[in-house]
């Protein structure tokens, strides 16, 4: 279980936002990628439908993020 599960829905999608930003204006690592996946896993188990950025799926190694997500 990630932290992510514990936060508020408010909170989570905040915290969302402000990792959307930081990648629209470049200031991306990989690490920023997973936190996002995690986060929209999280907000997904609870029926909120969050946006992947375009290049999501280009950073990203699927089998990890899921056992992350875990």
């Amino acid at each position: 279980m990630s932290l992510y599960e514990i936060l508020p829905s408010d909170f989570l999608i905040q915290f969302y936002n402000e990792v959307q930003k930081k990648i629209s204006k470049g200031l991306v690592s990989k690490n920023m990628y997973y936190e996002l996946g995690l986060i929209i896993a999280a907000a997904s188990r609870r029926g909120i439908l969050l946006e992947k950025p375009k290049d999501f799926e280009q950073h990203i190694v699927h089998d990890l993020l899921n056992e992350l997500s875990k």
